[in-house]
């Protein structure tokens, strides 16, 4: 079965930016749409963003304008783009498929962490 990795969080003062990736261990072209998720402290696991093979993306309210998905078929691999970043935006974000249906094993997720 496909496997998730997701890298690059890390801490950023606000206002900052970082770049998160997802890299799957199989083919994710038939994953559609893949999605960014991301769970903060107390609280439940949000869809962020979301991109299909296409290329057409969504996203939630607290993020739209600010953030940035994108998939690159080829190399499997899903990004996050994450910029003026908030002490809100604080969690562990994840990527996994946007639907129920195609959902693949969860990753251990990549920690992003905003100072204000």
């Amino acid at each position: 079965q496909v496997q998730l990795v997701e890298s690059g969080g890390g801490l950023v003062q606000a206002g900052g930016s970082l770049r998160v990736s997802c890299a799957a261990s199989g083919s994710i072209a038939s994953i559609n749409p893949m999605g960014w998720y991301r769970q903060a402290p107390g609280k439940q696991r949000e869809l962020v963003a979301s991109i299909t093979r296409g290329g057409t993306t969504g996203y939630g309210d607290s993020v739209k304008g600010r953030f940035t998905i994108s998939r690159d078929n080829a190399k499997n691999t899903v990004y996050l783009q994450m910029n003026s970043l908030k002490a809100e935006d604080t969690a562990v974000y994840y990527c996994n498929a946007a639907t129920i249906s195609n959902r693949l094993p969860w990753g251990q997720g990549t920690q992003v962490t905003v100072s204000s």
